[in-house]
């Protein structure tokens, strides 16, 4: 971003306060006064426990050059901004300013924006289509998994006018919350990578949420670009949902489930399509695969190379399938593409492979849990070459409401038809967990409950050794990163 202080306050129809210097370039936005920088904008959020009105002479003094507030500020703490030469906007809403901020800087964007979302695989996704349009020229993309009201206009507003491709990832907890996004973000091309059961507490169904990741779909223009996951049973529907052939939007088909056949596919599938074949994981569960590609060559031919990912598990496949389209699309030969694929690294606490000196082995997935994301880990950890004992530490997923238990259940089943040596669960609902695993057959002495991460870690603890490997799995909330902190640590 690069605007003025004048430019601000027009974009979020501000009122000045105090502007030593109006035409001060502003470079950055940051709500934390601990990330402060020189020439940045500071915006003051009144929270529940923390409010930032009481932060703004520290952003200044890190050298915070604008700063955005609700309410009036103490006569003192205007002189003392005044001085050190910074402005002082007043706004009603301030996260609404941050968005209208937004909106007004995508205008200038002269790069292709991307937008993506889904029930599984947003953030790793995210990280590979950004790993692979770096070949192609600048790129700038949501950090972590910043995807909320707040981190979506924020990495819009992290791109300089001239980025080649800004790639935003949206989360979404309800209908219309991703149209809201898409009305600032206005996407040219658009991922959704899958429709599974999170946030299936709030929408119903699956269907529900189809309709809700579509808004993604719809909001393209003529001439945009969908991205959709030919092996999700839901994508004939987002298609439908966003009523992307009426509007003149392209389809682009990616499906990594090792099961795509040429001779059976029909309407968006038909068209552009990279698919993987011939996969397989080495003994640390990670995928090796031929990737194939149609449409995109001038003589729109099949083309193939071969796959090698860092990254652990199938339903990474998929991903990399979704960011090679991505990549095809943007013109990037398939070779380069292949070779940004390899090089790519895991997020920490997503499918994080980690070391102990004890000589055992942490698969770190702590970040977050649906029944989709732990089904994927749990046959990937079965998956793995382990030469002592698998351990899997599972805690509560949240935001499935009446479908938890059931939810919960089903891992407890699965867990066990896997032949995972011992189960720690973790959590009121956990406990479903290990009463499905002994139901399907694991022995009694070989499941653990515990209420909370600091008893699973000391069951683990007294259960883990040399050559054994322990994946960690449950939803945020549940704290699990300290079991992971305590073993590897």
């Amino acid at each position: 971003m690069q605007l003025s202080v004048t430019e601000i306050a027009e974009a979020v129809s501000a009122r000045i306060v105090a502007a030593p210097n109006p035409d001060a370039q502003i470079a950055s936005v940051t709500w934390d006064s601990r990330t402060a920088s020189e020439g940045s904008l500071y915006v003051a959020l009144a929270g529940e426990r923390v409010d930032g009105h009481d932060y703004v002479l520290a952003a200044v003094s890190a050298g915070a050059r604008c700063v955005l507030v609700t309410r009036s500020l103490p006569d003192e703490v205007v002189a003392r901004v005044q001085e050190l030469g910074a402005a002082i906007l007043l706004v009603d809403d301030a996260q609404a300013a941050i968005t209208d901020l937004a909106r007004a800087w995508r205008g200038r964007l002269r790069g292709r924006v991307v937008g993506l979302t889904g029930s599984n695989g947003k953030t790793t996704t995210k990280n590979l289509v950004r790993d692979v349009l770096a070949c192609a020229g600048s790129v700038t993309a949501t950090r972590g998994n910043q995807n909320n009201e707040l981190g979506v206009p924020n990495t819009l507003l992290a791109a300089d006018a001239d980025t080649l491709n800004v790639v935003v990832e949206m989360g979404m907890r309800g209908s219309g919350q991703i149209d809201s996004l898409c009305s600032f973000v206005r996407p040219d091309w658009g991922i959704v990578t899958q429709v599974g059961e999170s946030h299936i507490e709030l929408l119903g169904s699956r269907e529900n949420i189809a309709r809700a990741k579509s808004e993604l779909i719809a909001a393209l223009p003529e001439g945009g670009i969908a991205f959709l996951n030919g092996a999700d049973d839901m994508s004939d529907f987002v298609w439908e949902c966003a009523r992307g052939a009426e509007r003149g939007v392209g389809a682009v088909c990616f499906d990594g489930s090792g099961a795509y056949r040429e001779d059976a596919v029909a309407g968006w599938r038909a068209g552009r399509a990279v698919w993987a074949s011939d996969i397989s994981l080495d003994d640390a569960g990670c995928a090796s695969f031929t990737l194939f590609a149609r449409g995109f060559s001038s003589d729109a031919g099949c083309e193939s190379a071969t796959c090698s990912l860092a990254l652990c598990g199938l339903h990474n496949v998929h991903n990399a399938c979704a960011a090679a389209a991505v990549g095809l699309a943007a013109g990037l030969s398939l070779e380069v593409i292949v070779e940004a694929l390899g090089a790519a690294k895991p997020e920490s606490g997503r499918q994080e492979m980690l070391t102990a000196r004890e000589g055992f082995t942490v698969v770190n997935d702590a970040y977050n849990a649906n029944p989709d994301s732990m089904r994927a880990a749990l046959n990937t950890f079965a998956a793995m070459h382990v030469t002592g004992s698998r351990i899997a530490v599972l805690g509560d997923m949240g935001e499935l409401g009446d479908f938890g238990p059931a939810g919960h259940r089903e891992m407890g089943a699965l867990a066990a038809a896997l032949g995972i040596d011992r189960l720690v669960s973790v959590g009121d609902l956990g406990s479903l967990i290990a009463e499905a695993a002994e139901e399907g057959g694991m022995p009694e002495d070989r499941v653990f409950r515990t209420a909370d991460a600091a008893g699973a870690l000391e069951v683990v603890k007294g259960l883990v050794g040399p050559g054994d490997a322990v994946l960690v799995k449950a939803s945020h909330s549940v704290g699990l990163e300290r079991v992971v902190e305590g073993l590897v640590d």
